[in-house]
């Protein structure tokens, strides 16, 4: 598929040193293999590897045997690896044996190097795939033989990761790619990457053996809205210098332009515009192109006279996409020499269900363009060799798949750094190739890329869990570990598991230390790692300084984590403290934790709709400083808070608890349609009597998003459930339920649907009785109010407006007087007062503040409690004032 004819060697030389993708340095991967050690791991995952005896110094000087056709891209990389082991200088042709000879190109480049094989026993790679090489070492000899100079390149890339220290292992690899076109697709909505990073890529790509970038940035104006005019002189100078690079790195540069917007398929105009189009990018290097028709519409012409030509419907848009490619293909690509396969993007590009469209692609498309389809759905949690097969079958074209992964355009808040699965090897026999949708952080989608690479090049050997640590070593470096913490923190990707058929999650490593934390079997793990991940953002940003990109891309997501595990620390230091018996501790560490976590609220990243929240550690962090506070909350006498609880994942910020917080505006949504048995509900944190329920699902937009079928249950204790209604069709429940106690209260869904689920509100009426009532003073300072000082929030304070005077009192009562046996204040400020209980019609004193936590002993019954403040004291800050009744 490739070609490398284009560029003289000098420019291409160049261009490889000054792009620096010829490393000053080369590192080794240190996991081996093969099992005695003596090769290190070569990435992407070779077909085969023969380790031999023994390993050859590199000398001062290395003798290269080349030819006029020897590859110079990997001429380049084989020097720059050399030197970097010791190699001074180089002189041309074979001479005697006393130094390193190095033979370079395969049977049509260096016909020298044939002999070098032969001698070394090594078998050439005549036979192989296009990309397919040998590159063997020993006795005096190294020899780097492609199938074609792509496949050269290739053994300079594994030459560069064998090489180690001073010395070359004596071996024999025979390697080739089972998928014949593996790359990247820049084909998400929002921010296009820059120039730099598009070079950074392409430098990437040509490292881990890929073949292929498509440019398809949805907001570059001119592949969409402005497709039919030229790029401005600057911008096509971009382009120019980005396919040099490609070719540099023997990748091919593909352009993707989209006039489905407003092209009119049966004028002879457009059909010229998009021809022209072409040409321009043709004379500046381009040989690839492609023409995605995907998100428009099909049901609405652009113009009356392709409704006149075609008629209306799917079948017709299929039979005008087919008019329009089958002119390009004709009118253009036939008619330039060295042109490769066109490529389209179907309108239907997410499924196997046969349709008018479909047949009109497969019957009237000119069997030569190649068909891109993103799997069963948009963004396909697995793909089997049987959908690839049936995917050839109904669109009758060879297929390249546009996989959405790591793509998170839809998803703005979140980063998606985990390996690439759900793909069975089986399906390189079905296709022509596959190119991942990246993410719009383009340096941190290098994780996924990496991994995508090995199972492209060889999937019957991909371990992508061995993967994923390579990547992360590759991008990583000496901050390989810190960058682990950080990666696994944003780990959970879309896509199922061959074996479990389960999604990846956030935070592999923290889930089962937090679950050993809560069983009782000690907390110095966790500690340990809440302190890595308090430490991860000095020690990335240290240990990546030379990635700044990088570093920039992910500083949100990091500045959170780092932020996460500071309130980690907090949360084990405050509930140790509770443990102990300390409670001044526990509530000053309760504190800081809320503050931290307040910091932590405040990030956000900018996206093309806004700033976000950016979510990091998801499910998991969170859910755990909940459950902690719930716990300290309760040995302090508050009572429980209502949580909400779902057993679906969530589409960006519209997290579950935005189904309690009183607000119609905000919502929880899943990313993703709800199965039978998946569920939403309210955990009110004890058993409690309940009187109502009500659920208002959907929203403006997303009217549909509700649970199409199921029942409203409820439970004491997580186990038993009882049903309370049936629900069918029906966006909003209610449900009064008289005499009835309860924990939980869920809505479960219990048939297949299509949609999405939104739930705006979650409502569970308490009937628990009358609240405390607050009254004195000193009068609460604006935004502020008395009943904040009992409302069992201890995140709600009831701030005075000003100094206390004489006679000032804080007043929290009950409706009857019951017997009670402690009391216990939270509060911020250094405020003096006794602390009074009324008995008997008299008030009795128990004690005084003793700062932000006091705790006191009492006897007797009570109705009513009261801080009566020291005149002239500072201004009373009281977050809570909880009488324990007996």
């Amino acid at each position: 598929m490739m070609r490398t004819g284009r560029l003289s060697r000098t420019f291409l030389v160049a261009t490889l040193v000054v792009a620096g993708v010829i490393p000053a340095a080369v590192t080794a991967a240190a996991e081996e293999s093969d099992p005695s050690g003596r090769v290190a791991r070569i990435w992407p995952t070779p077909q085969e590897v023969h380790p031999k005896s023994g390993r050859m110094a590199v000398p001062h000087t290395v003798r290269e045997v080349l030819a006029e056709g020897t590859d110079p891209a990997a001429l380049a990389l084989v020097e720059q690896v050399l030197r970097a082991a010791g190699a001074q200088r180089f002189v041309r042709g074979e001479g005697d044996r006393s130094s390193l000879t190095v033979y370079i190109g395969g049977p049509a480049e260096n016909p020298a190097t044939a002999a070098a094989l032969a001698g070394l026993g090594a078998p050439g790679p005549e036979g192989l795939p296009a990309g397919g090489y040998t590159l063997a070492a020993g006795r005096g000899v190294l020899a780097l033989a492609g199938v074609d100079p792509t496949g050269t390149f290739y053994a300079a890339q594994s030459l560069r990761q064998v090489v180690t220290g001073r010395s070359v292992p004596a071996l024999t690899v025979r390697d080739w790619p089972s998928m014949p076109l593996r790359g990247v697709i820049e084909g998400f909505y929002g921010a296009p990457w820059s120039h730099d990073d598009r070079l950074s890529q392409l430098d990437f790509y040509g490292r881990t053996k890929q073949n292929i970038y498509v440019y398809s940035p949805k907001d570059d104006p001119y592949l969409r809205e402005r497709w039919r005019e030229s790029y401005p002189p600057a911008e096509l100078a971009e382009i120019a210098a980005l396919t040099a690079r490609a070719a540099a790195n023997h990748v091919e540069f593909t352009y993707a332009l989209s006039p489905g917007l407003s092209v009119c398929y049966s004028d002879e105009a457009d059909v010229r515009a998009l021809i022209a189009k072409f040409q321009t990018i043709w004379d500046i290097g381009v040989r690839t192109f492609a023409v995605p028709l995907d998100d428009i519409s099909y049901t609405k012409w652009n113009c009356a006279a392709d409704e006149a030509k075609f008629g209306t419907g799917g079948a017709a848009a299929g039979a005008a996409q087919s008019y329009l490619l089958n002119r390009v293909q004709r009118d253009f690509i036939a008619t330039h020499p060295g042109a490769q396969p066109l490529q389209m993007v179907p309108t239907e590009y997410y499924d196997l269900a046969d349709s008018g469209y479909k047949t009109a692609l497969r019957t009237q498309l000119d069997p030569k363009v190649l068909v891109e389809w993103t799997g069963v759905g948009v963004i396909a949690p697995q793909i089997t060799a049987a959908q690839a097969a049936e995917a050839e079958r109904v669109f009758g074209h060879e297929i390249l798949v546009w996989d959405n992964y790591p793509v998170n355009d839809y998803i703005t808040p979140r980063l998606l750094l985990g390996p690439y699965v759900g793909r069975e090897p089986g399906i390189a026999g079905h296709l022509a190739g596959v190119t991942a949708n990246p993410m719009v952080q383009a340096e941190a989608s290098k994780i996924a890329e990496f991994t995508s690479a090995d199972f492209l090049w060889n999937p019957e050997r991909y371990d992508p869990d061995a993967s994923w640590a390579a990547a992360l070593a590759d991008l990583g470096g000496p901050a390989a570990g810190a960058l682990k913490v950080f990666a696994e923190n944003n780990y959970a990707g879309v896509l199922a598991r061959l074996d479990t058929g389960e999604k990846d999650k956030d935070s592999p490593v923290l889930r089962p230390l937090l679950a050993d934390f809560w069983a009782g079997r000690g907390d110095a793990p966790l500690a340990a790692y809440f302190e890595r991940m308090a430490a991860n953002p000095a020690e990335l940003r240290h240990g990546m300084a030379g990635n700044p990109a990088f570093l920039d891309e992910i500083g949100p997501w990091l500045d959170k984590l780092g932020l996460f595990g500071e309130a980690g620390r907090h949360a084990l230091r405050m509930l140790h403290a509770q443990r102990t018996g300390d409670g001044g501790l526990a509530w000053a560490e309760r504190r800081a934790l809320k503050e931290t976590l307040a910091k932590a609220e405040l990030i956000t990243t900018p996206t093309a709709g806004g700033p976000k929240k950016p979510l990091v550690c998801v499910d998991v962090c969170e859910p755990f400083f909940t459950a902690a506070l719930a716990r300290v909350d309760d040995g302090f006498g508050l009572p429980p808070k209502a949580s909400a609880s779902t057993s679906l994942p969530t589409y960006g910020e519209n997290s579950p608890a935005r189904m309690l917080d009183g607000d119609l505006a905000t919502y929880f949504w899943s990313d993703g349609a709800p199965s039978p048995g998946d569920s939403v509900g309210v955990d009110l944190g004890a058993v409690r009597p309940i009187s109502r329920v009500e659920v208002k699902m959907g929203k403006p937009g997303s009217e549909q998003d509700f649970a199409q079928a199921g029942v409203l249950e409820y439970s004491a204790d997580g186990q038993r459930w009882t049903t309370m209604a049936t629900v069918s069709g029906q966006p909003e429940v209610a449900v009064d339920v008289p005499d009835t106690e309860a924990r939980q209260v869920r809505l479960r869904v219990t048939a297949e649907q299509a949609n999405w689920l939104v739930v705006r509100e979650f409502a569970v009426t308490t009937t628990d009785g009358p609240a405390m009532t607050v009254t004195g003073g000193p009068p609460a300072a604006p935004g502020s109010a008395l009943a904040a000082a009992a409302d069992g929030d201890a995140d709600s304070v009831y701030t005075a407006a000003s100094a206390p005077a004489a006679g000032d009192a804080l007043v929290v009562a009950a409706a009857t007087p019951r017997p009670v046996q402690r009391i216990v204040v939270l509060a911020d400020s250094s405020a003096r007062a006794q602390v009074q209980l009324r008995q008997n019609g008299q008030w009795r004193t128990a004690g005084t503040l003793t700062g932000p936590y006091t705790d006191l002993r009492v006897r007797g019954e009570t109705d009513q409690v009261r801080l009566l403040w020291t005149p002239g004291s500072p201004p009373p800050q009281v977050h809570e004032v909880i009488p324990h009744f007996g």
